[in-house]
């Protein structure tokens, strides 16, 4: 078996190793958080694999506070937006995370933040330092995060060969993927692959929600599109996410329910996976104060403000009161709330190394918000979780995760100290979730290439075949009625419709023959 995967990952990476020349690749990012842990991963994995890596990346505050910044193998281009603008973003931002919080999310906030990234997209394009040192650079490939739109308008605008990163949910975007209704659910319909009958109403229904939503917010780009693209030549944002080269869907088999791909969409879930290394003497310290019980890591996202969520704090420290496990939360001491005590068994952390601790032999629980690089480390590492999702795609996420029996979701609305605390308990003392998320971990872990080999592999391969055109259905390229077979269905009932009318014409004249013939007889 194991010569067998030797042969196989020789096989696909040879003719990268003899045929493909360094290629010079732009990354964009211009969104943090997780958005751009992803991107700077797979600028990291290019670069080590032998590519010119550039990453134009937007400096300052965005989406998510900045990571703390470390020194690159990679070269970085930033830009800033003008301050005035920065403040009103952050308050839309600050506006719809604590809508979140309060059970008030609507599609209308979100609108309102792609709206600003509209603007913030014009403003980047009106850069013509920036833009010409781009095209002069002359880039063989630029690869894109597909959360904000704005990417693969750089790479129209530049005029090259783009592939896309799909950093969140696999359903957020329509790409193109085969959908059949009857099992693939739609996003937010928050439905699993096994839909009864009126499960399958609701999908068919959410379906057109969902379309609709995407035209609403692909046209908050409409603006910077009309100012930046002449007339005749205006790219339309639908047709741009089909022309990506490939797309590469930061999920895994294990998580996400089996559904109709095709040839240009690769899964390179567990892409962040680093090795392994010992925590922190102090950790390991607090960890061996609870023996056997082991201990709880909590993690809820680069978006959540503890200011934000002062009562759940508060329930969520009771909650841990209860366990006898450590608890090791990621939560800056400075949020904290100067009445609330922590927990005897709690640890509170600015800042913590969290695949390091998931890879822990001694941990039994993971708390999280439900993202998808938390979730896919969790697998990664055979971890059973409680999610407590607040907004996004982390409901979605969730379902997966019960779906598969990995954990179980606690509603935000409904969190209190003792369901969370039985929530906790269910998940660590039941085995079926241990041996569930250690399945799904062996799943990852199995496939013949690891995630950062099928990303340099693919991207080597459309790099000497010159593009990815040999992967993408003819399906792209046709209009819509063709697609789905209407003019077939026309032209069929035409005949029909036509064949019903000729044989009614024909029994006539037969019936008018016979009864002129029975008259002529009986005279």
């Amino acid at each position: 078996m194991a010569g067998q995967r030797v042969l196989l990952l020789v096989g696909f990476l040879l003719p990268g190793i003899l045929l493909s020349e360094a290629a010079k690749i732009l990354t964009v990012s211009t969104i943090g958080g997780s958005h751009y842990l992803v991107m700077d991963r797979v600028s990291e994995i290019l670069q080590d694999h032998g590519h010119h890596v550039t990453m134009l990346r937007q400096g300052g505050s965005s989406i998510i506070p900045d990571f703390k910044e470390e020194e690159k193998s990679y070269q970085v281009i930033s830009w800033l937006m003008p301050e005035d603008y920065q403040k009103e973003f952050n308050k839309f931002l600050s506006f719809y995370v604590t809508e979140a919080f309060n059970y008030r999310e609507t599609f209308q906030t979100f609108l309102k933040i792609m709206e600003e990234l509209g603007f913030q997209c014009s403003h980047l394009l009106s850069k013509r330092e920036i833009m010409d040192s781009l095209k002069n650079e002359n880039f063989d490939l630029v690869i894109v995060e597909s959360f904000d739109y704005c990417h693969f308008l750089i790479a129209e605008k530049l005029g090259k060969p783009f592939v896309s990163i799909l950093t969140t949910s696999f359903g957020r975007l329509d790409f193109g993927l085969p959908s059949p209704l009857s099992y693939v659910p739609v996003y937010n319909s928050l439905l699993t692959d096994h839909m009864d009958f009126w499960g399958r109403v609701k999908n068919f229904l959410a379906f057109f929600t969902f379309s609709r939503r995407q035209w609403q917010v692909q046209s908050m780009y409409d603006n910077t599109i009309r100012e930046h693209f002449p007339e005749g030549s205006r790219p339309v944002l639908s047709q741009l996410l089909l022309k990506a080269e490939l797309w590469f869907v930061n999920s895994d088999f294990a998580f996400d329910f089996a559904r109709p791909l095709l040839p240009n969409t690769v899964y390179v879930g567990g892409l962040m996976a680093k090795p392994t290394k010992s925590v922190p003497q102090d950790l390991e310290n607090f960890i061996a104060r609870f023996g056997d019980s082991g201990f709880v890591l909590v993690a809820m996202g680069s978006m959540v403000n503890v200011n934000t969520f002062q009562e759940v704090l508060k329930e969520m420290n009771s909650a841990f009161a209860h366990l006898r496990q450590g608890v090791i939360w990621k939560c800056k001491h400075s949020h904290w709330p100067k009445d609330v005590n922590v927990s005897t068994n709690v640890k509170l952390m600015d800042w913590l190394p969290q695949s390091d601790l998931l890879a822990h032999p001694s941990i039994r629980l993971f708390v999280t918000h439900g993202g998808q690089n938390s979730i896919m480390e969790a697998i990664q590492h055979g971890v059973p979780m409680v999610g407590i999702p607040v907004f996004g795609d982390q409901p979605e996420n969730m379902v997966r995760v019960e779906t598969k029996k990995f954990g179980v979701s606690i509603n935000l609305k409904e969190l209190k100290a003792e369901t969370l605390a039985l929530k906790m308990e269910q998940v660590i003392e039941d085995e079926r979730y241990k041996s569930a998320a250690v399945a799904a971990s062996v799943i990852t872990r199995s496939h013949p290439l690891t995630p950062a080999q099928r990303l340099v592999g693919w991207i080597d391969h459309i790099l000497q075949t010159g593009g990815a055109a040999h992967l993408k259905p003819y399906a792209f390229q046709q209009p819509w009625h063709e697609q789905y077979l209407l003019d077939v269905f026309v032209f069929l009932l035409g005949l029909t419709l036509g064949a019903v009318w000729l044989c009614g014409k024909l029994l006539r004249v037969v019936s008018r023959w016979l009864c002129g013939a029975r008259k002529l007889k009986e005279t």
